[in-house]
């Protein structure tokens, strides 16, 4: 399993995600993960983090892991060496303090140059898989935003490259609110099922492109993960 390290420190990893690897195991699947990885290159982490306690008694092991990304996006991620370093990025991502950026192709021309997109976030009723930010959504929904600007409009593909930047972290939050407004993520299975595989994407166009944080010692840490094979060759086809 190759994954690139983007930054490291004493408190800190910072790796490129590859798409395709999920974050943690969820007990039923015996699939290779981002964990996994994490015990083998890093076993002193073993202990650091909230592991997840199954019915069974059984646990899994969520070594370092502070936030995940779905299964099929790529990019940014970092992972806290100590338990103190955990603790602290934790807060940092409740007080909104750590700040991320995702690159996505979404269907559609998106018509704004930028745009907040501030809807409240709850489970859907017609899918246990999904969430929602329309009506009809099941539950109390909770607050989200997504701020987003337009960087490339791709009139002949019928596509928009964007960036955003959540304001707030819910599960599938980018996926959910570009849906809402009837721009989903270019090949999201869940979201868009009936949707075209445009650019040569055979999976989800998402990708966390940057993060950026203050450490433990004050100093400001921005990191920005490389496009992967795919968003390079899309971006290559238009530019």
């Amino acid at each position: 399993m190759k994954i690139e390290i983007l930054f490291e420190s004493p408190d800190f990893i910072i790796i490129n995600k590859p798409a395709g690897l999920v974050v943690h195991a969820d007990g039923r699947t015996k699939e290779k993960t981002l964990a996994d990885w994490i015990l083998e290159k890093y076993p002193d982490m073993k202990d650091v983090g909230e592991p997840i306690m199954l019915p069974s008694g059984n646990a899994i092991y969520r070594p370092g892991i502070v936030h995940r990304l779905d299964r099929d996006t790529s990019g940014v991620m970092v992972l806290a060496k100590k338990q103190s370093s955990f603790e602290y990025m934790k807060d940092l991502f409740q007080n909104r303090e750590v700040h991320k950026k995702y690159h996505a192709f979404v269907y559609g021309i998106v018509k704004a140059d930028d745009a907040t997109i501030d809807r409240p976030i709850a489970r859907s009723r017609k899918d246990f898989r999904k969430w929602s930010a329309q009506r009809g959504a099941r539950g109390d929904a909770k607050e989200a935003v997504t701020y987003y600007r337009v960087l490339s409009r791709l009139e002949d593909v019928g596509a928009t490259l964007v960036e955003a930047e959540p304001k707030t972290g819910r599960t599938h939050q980018i996926r959910v609110h570009f849906k809402a407004i009837n721009h989903p993520v270019v090949c999201d299975s869940l979201y868009a099922p009936k949707g075209k595989p445009l650019l040569g994407f055979e999976r989800l166009a998402l990708h966390s492109r940057s993060i950026e944080f203050v450490d433990r010692k004050g100093k400001q840490i921005k990191v920005e993960a490389p496009y992967p094979k795919d968003f390079k060759e899309a971006i290559a086809s238009f530019a």
